[in-house]
């Protein structure tokens, strides 16, 4: 069974940095996309950013040139690194793999870590 654990959120004032972790446990092949997703109070489910499986990333206009998501496949980790973060930046933060290995593709989420950006 696969199993997404997150770590790293927290409370963080306005211009400080978090950096959150996504540990992939379980059978899973390195055909996989993997990804942060965030929900923030009172809206619907958003992406962040995304790491393909060769390296490609890809990021939502509110985090371009503050986030860099990375990963390490030796580890089965996913990586969001978050710099200058901003109050609309509060959410829960979900990370996300979609296994390509399988037809059609398994999607796994993780339980979600809190991220509050507040003075």
């Amino acid at each position: 069974q696969v199993q997404l654990v997150e770590s790293g959120g927290g409370l963080v004032q306005p211009g400080g940095s978090l950096r959150l972790s996504c540990a992939v446990s379980g059978t899973i092949f390195s055909r996989n996309d993997m990804g942060w997703y965030r929900q923030p109070p009172g809206k619907e489910r958003e992406l962040v950013a995304g790491v393909t499986m060769s390296g490609r990333t890809n990021y939502a206009e509110s985090g371009k040139g503050r986030f860099t998501i990375s990963r390490v496949n030796a580890k089965n980790t996913v990586y969001l690194q978050m710099d200058s973060l901003k109050p609309e930046d509060t959410a829960v933060y979900y990370c996300n793999v979609v296994d390509r290995s399988r037809f059609p593709p398994a999607e796994y989420w993780g339980q979600g870590t809190q991220v509050t950006v507040s003075s």
